[in-house]
C-alpha cells in the first residue's frame, strides 16, 4: 500500500467520522470539557486537515515522505488552532437562543393591540429576540385597559398573560 493511499483512507474514514460527529456530537459533548484540545471536533479537524495536506503533497511534489508528513502536521496544526479561537471558542461562548417560554415573558412591557375589557380579554405585543409575540391579555385586577397603552406582563395563567397598565419610574420626578 504507498503513502498517498494511507492517506487516502484516512481521510476518509476520519471524513466519515466528522459526518458521524455532526449528527450524533450530543453524544460525546462532556469529553472535551477540561482540555479543549482533546475535543472531538478539534481532533478530527487537525487528523482531516494533516491527512488531506498528506495527500495532496505526496502526489504533487517529489518530498520525503517523512519531510511531507511533518509539513501536513505543521499546515493541520496552524489551522486547526485557527479553527479553534476564530470559529469554535466564540460559536461555545455565544449562548443566544430564539426559544422562549409563556413564563418567561413575566416581567416584560408589551403594547395593548386589542383593548383589554374588563372581565374580558384583549391582546397584546412583546417585542422580543425572536421578533414580535402576539398574546392573549386580560387585566390583572379586572381593569380596562385602552389601545396603544403600555403594559407590564404580571403573571401567565393557562396561556393567558396577566397585566397591569405600566407606568415608567422618572428618576427626576420630585
Amino acid at each position: 500500500m504507498s503513502v498517498e493511499q494511507i492517506y487516502l483512507y484516512v481521510l476518509l474514514i476520519v471524513g466519515a467520522a466528522t459526518i458521524l460527529y455532526v449528527f450524533f456530537g450530543d453524544v460525546v459533548e462532556g469529553i472535551g470539557e477540561g482540555i479543549p484540545f482533546l475535543n472531538p471536533a478539534i481532533l478530527l479537524a487537525f487528523v482531516t486537515l494533516t491527512s488531506a495536506t498528506g495527500y495532496v503533497l505526496e502526489v504533487l511534489t517529489n518530498w520525503n515522505s517523512f519531510l511531507v508528513l511533518a509539513a501536513s502536521v505543521v499546515v493541520g496544526l496552524i489551522v486547526d488552532i485557527l479553527l479553534y479561537f476564530f470559529v469554535l471558542l466564540p460559536m461555545s461562548s455565544a449562548e443566544v437562543s430564539l426559544a422562549y417560554t409563556d413564563e418567561s415573558l413575566a416581567g416584560k412591557v408589551a403594547k395593548v393591540i386589542t383593548p383589554i375589557p374588563s372581565n374580558g380579554f384583549g391582546e397584546i405585543v412583546i417585542d422580543s429576540v425572536s421578533g414580535l409575540l402576539h398574546k392573549r391579555a386580560t387585566g390583572y385586577d379586572n381593569e380596562d385597559i385602552d389601545y396603544g397603552k403600555e403594559v407590564l406582563v404580571i403573571d401567565v395563567k393557562e396561556g393567558t398573560f396577566l397585566v397591569r397598565e405600566y407606568e415608567a419610574f422618572d428618576f427626576n420626578k420630585k
